[in-house]
């Protein structure tokens, strides 16, 4: 359902990503790990539309993505890709459940749809009385749980996570994990993350390495 054919990405003249292909399938949690510098992070902005390669293709649910641009991408981006960050990018004026449905509003769903599809998620993460809470009166993984409800809010074909778990503590980092697994077999819902966290890799269908800008 995802698909990238010959990437390659230079900032200057310094080559990040050398001619890279990857696939996943629906359903499929796939884990992309390397050292720092290999290239994983300039992927996933690529994967997720954020970035544009400077040769190869991109296609999401036979969708190309690269002759997207404008409104058009955004829209697409919105719809169909969903970002999980390692500091979660909360809204710290508004509650939970506002920011779960920021996505949901950027798409027009109107708001007792959003509402309420913020509320089925919230109460998935075991979050429902937190609804009206706003970022400082929540703990570091409830803030990213919030996130993941807000990257999910939309449906979106695919969640694109950076370092989700990298900023929290073991207990968290375990029930985010788990969350993830849930989410994958009750709602065959597809994910890449990059992360340097090996029980995160582990639980993976499938572990990507990535060295100096290739996958090995």
């Amino acid at each position: 359902m995802l698909k990238a054919t010959g990437i390659k990405k230079a900032y200057g003249n310094l080559p990040i990503l050398k001619g890279v292909d990857f696939e996943v399938e629906k359903g499929e949690i796939v884990s992309i790990i390397g050292a720092s510098g290999a290239g994983k992070s300039t992927l996933l902005h690529i994967l997720g539309t954020l970035d544009k390669p400077d040769q190869g293709t991109v296609e999401l649910n036979g969708s190309k993505v690269n002759q997207l641009s404008g409104e058009l991408l955004s829209v697409f981006r919105n719809k169909n890709i969903g970002f999980v960050f390692q500091f979660h990018h909360l809204l710290p004026e508004f509650s939970a459940l506002e920011n779960i449905c920021i996505p949901a509003f950027i798409a027009k769903t109107s708001k007792k749809e959003a509402e309420h599809r913020a509320m089925e998620l919230l109460d998935l993460l075991g979050l429902k009385d937190r609804a009206s809470h706003k970022p400082n009166e929540l703990s570091g993984g409830e803030q990213q749980r919030i996130a993941v409800a807000r990257a999910l809010v939309n449906r979106p074909a695919i969640i694109l996570a950076d370092e989700p778990s990298g900023n929290l503590d073991s207990a968290n980092a375990n029930a985010l994990h788990e969350f993830f697994i849930t989410l994958r077999d009750n709602f065959k819902q597809t994910f890449v993350i990059v992360t340097h966290n090996e029980g995160l890799a582990e639980i993976s269908d499938r572990v990507v390495t990535m060295k100096d800008g290739l996958i090995i």
